[in-house]
């Protein structure tokens, strides 16, 4: 059996082509298959379109949260609930081609993957290009986690692989990071990443940078190697500053006013806010895990047999 996960928020405009390119691609190559939608707490009539589609097409399903959780809560929860032998995970917007599945799917068959990525070589849309390339180059710099370059959430896994990625609980997540430190053996389609086929991004520049943020600070240590070395640099800086004071003093040519003094405090004390904020970071995520709250809940599942 196959399973499709696809988390949608809002995205009225879009489900009827969503389903229909996402049905007519996954029956390109397997008719035994579920599509999970995952209603991510959206206030228009996403829900509702959603259950119309259900209607025609039994072999859809849908995952109705109680409230909205965040796109890698989403994900979350239809991998923990895809019953597939098999189990791909897809963007709601389109911008992820469904008719890739049958490429994924006959690599992970004939070529012996456990786990099939999407990696993006190009993108139409010119939104946020240029700091998510960054981001991206970045993030394998730092975590050396060489998989997730240039690649999202656009993947397909066989059954052991999705066990492996389902064992990982933390609360705050990034499913790309999480998809490469369960290793297996994992292949990539590469792909030009498609604008939205209609209606507002939900991914906003504000998103991205917490969704980057996450990403860091849970698979490196960079933040604190950084914190290391300013503190580093900055006694360095204030070592020397030191003798030279003492021997301006001795030869009497020391300058009198009180600007050095006071950007020392200045500069020290931006070295310690930065100290503060990244500790903070680390002891926020080591607080939410330990509240061992649910990562989502489900207000309604529309399988098969109920409504």
């Amino acid at each position: 059996m196959f399973s499709l996960i696809i988390p949608v928020y809002n995205e009225e405009d879009l489900i009827d082509e969503l389903a229909e390119r996402a049905i007519n691609a996954v029956e390109s190559f397997t008719s035994n298959y579920e599509i999970l939608f995952v209603n991510d707490g959206s206030t228009d009539s996403t829900l509702r379109k959603l259950i119309e589609v259900r209607k025609r097409f039994s072999r859809v399903k849908i995952v109705d949260l109680s409230r909205n959780f965040g796109h890698q809560a989403a994900f979350t929860a239809g991998l923990e609930m895809a019953m597939g032998n098999y189990v791909a995970m897809m963007d709601g917007d389109l911008q992820d081609p469904p008719e890739l599945l049958a490429e994924m799917f006959r690599m992970i068959n004939d070529e012996g993957f456990d786990i099939v990525t999407g990696k993006r070589k190009g993108r139409k849309t010119k939104r946020h290009r240029i700091a998510t390339n960054l981001f991206h180059v970045f993030f394998k710099k730092v975590a050396g986690l060489v998989e997730v370059e240039n690649a999202g959430n656009f993947s397909m896994l066989n059954r052991s692989a999705v066990d492996a990625l389902v064992k990982m609980k933390e609360s705050i997540r990034y499913l790309p990071g999480l998809r490469s430190f369960i290793g297996f053996n994992q292949g990539f389609v590469e792909y030009i990443r498609e604008d939205r086929a209609g209606g507002e991004p939900k991914m906003t520049f504000g998103k991205l940078v917490l969704l980057g943020a996450d990403a860091i600070f849970s698979f490196s240590k960079f933040p604190i190697k950084v914190c290391l070395v300013l503190g580093m640099i900055g006694t360095l800086v204030f070592l020397f500053a030191g003798i030279y004071v003492l021997v301006a003093k001795s030869f009497g040519f020391a300058l009198i006013g009180w600007s050095s003094t006071v950007l020392s405090i200045y500069f020290l004390g931006s070295i310690q806010l930065i100290f503060l904020g990244v500790v903070g970071e680390y002891v926020y995520r080591i607080y939410k895990e330990s509240q061992n709250r649910p990562i989502y809940l489900v207000k309604k599942f529309y399988d098969t047999e109920t409504e």
